[in-house]
Order: C-alpha cells, then sequence, then structure tokens
C-alpha cells in the first residue's frame, strides 16, 4: 500500500505529542489529559484501517501537530524533544528485529484491553500496568532514553509510570512511523514538508470548529 505525506505526518504527530508529553510530567509532574488520554489509547489500536484511526481523528491529534510546528522545529530547549525521538526510533528498530519482545508485546496488549473493560485508561493501575509494559519488554532492548525534569517529580512513582506509559505510546507511533513508510531522511531533509503538512491539517480543522 502506497502511504503518502499526510500519513507520515500523522505518526509523526503522534510521536512528537508523546515525547512532549513524557517531558511535561517529568518537569512539572502533570500533563494535558485529553492529549495524554489519545497518547495512551493509541497503544491499543493494534490494525487501524487508517492512520488516522490509530489516535481518533485529527482534531484529537492536534497537541501532537502544534508540537510538531513549533517545538521540533526550532533548537535549544526543545532539542530534547528531537533527542526524545531520536532515542524512540533507535529503540524501535531494535524492537522490529526482536520476534520474542513483538509477541510479548501483543499478549500484554490483549490483556490491556481485557482490562480495559472494567477500568478506565487513566485509572492508575491501568497506567502502572501500561507502564510495566515498556518496562519489562521495550526497555531492556536498549539503548534506555535518558529523561530529563525535576528531580522531586522523577522520585514520584506516579510520575515515573506516566513517564513509561508515554514512552510505549511513542513506540506505538514510531511503529506506525515505519509501517507508513516513515524513514530517517525525512526527518533529516523532509522535516519542512511534515511541518508544512501539520500546518495544512491545523487550518482545515479551524475552519471547522
Amino acid at each position: 500500500m502506497a502511504y503518502s505525506i499526510y500519513d507520515r505526518t500523522l505518526a509523526f504527530a503522534g510521536l512528537c505529542q508523546a515525547v512532549k508529553l513524557v517531558q511535561d510530567v517529568a518537569r512539572d509532574g502533570t500533563c494535558d489529559r485529553d492529549a495524554l488520554l489519545v497518547s495512551l489509547n493509541s497503544i491499543t489500536i493494534t490494525d487501524p484501517d487508517q492512520t488516522i484511526a490509530t489516535f481518533g481523528d485529527e482534531s484529537q491529534l492536534q497537541f501532537g501537530l502544534d508540537v510538531l510546528i513549533k517545538d521540533i522545529n526550532t533548537t535549544s530547549a526543545n532539542s530534547e524533544l528531537t533527542q526524545y525521538i531520536v532515542g524512540v526510533l533507535t529503540i524501535e528498530r531494535k524492537l522490529s528485529q526482536r520476534q520474542d519482545c513483538l509477541q510479548q508485546l501483543a499478549d500484554r496488549l490483549e490483556s490491556i484491553q481485557r482490562q480495559r473493560q472494567h477500568f478506565d485508561l487513566l485509572d492508575t493501575q491501568m497506567i502502572n500496568n501500561l507502564a510495566h509494559i515498556y518496562k519489562d519488554i521495550v526497555s531492556p532492548i536498549g539503548p534506555r532514553i535518558q529523561v530529563n525534569g525535576t528531580p522531586a517529580q522523577l522520585q514520584i512513582d506516579s510520575v515515573k509510570d506516566h513517564v513509561r506509559a508515554l514512552l510505549l505510546a511513542a513506540i506505538r507511533s514510531a511503529v506506525l512511523w515505519r509501517q507508513v513508510g516513515g524513514k530517517r531522511r525525512h526527518l533529516l531533509f523532509g522535516r519542512k514538508d511534515l511541518v508544512a503538512q501539520a500546518q495544512l491539517i491545523q487550518a482545515r480543522n479551524s475552519h471547522t470548529l
């Protein structure tokens, strides 16, 4: 199947959204709740019929599109986000070569789907369960991502759980990025095209509000 710049932009925006939420939680202990739900829910969408279905619809990805446009294209403080993205893409590439880990991941996500019949995805226990999937399966693959933040916040168990769950969401978007044809060269040489597409999507949605 042929995928377009539109599909790659959606996947990359999903990745941008997840790593920005990681940054926010690590610094402040909190983040945008609606964006958090969209990112965590994307982990459970394993067989979407189209790229946007991973996140719901375009309006639910506005946070990530905004990050792509305003933060990823700059330097200074937000070079940290770029470092997170590069780290996530590196881990995902290694994960894609580990069939044993992929099978474990699929099994654990099936369990999450069953649990969702009884618990809200943002419940403390569900976030803890997602965090443990990352800790048990993804993190050991390495290299580990060094998350920067407020030391006092990073000592709090619930903050650590949110960070790991969101890193799992970032891995999900990285998987999608690869599936829709995303390559390292698109990030090195095609970032302006991603930003331009993100701006078109945002403009379209601003007219429909």
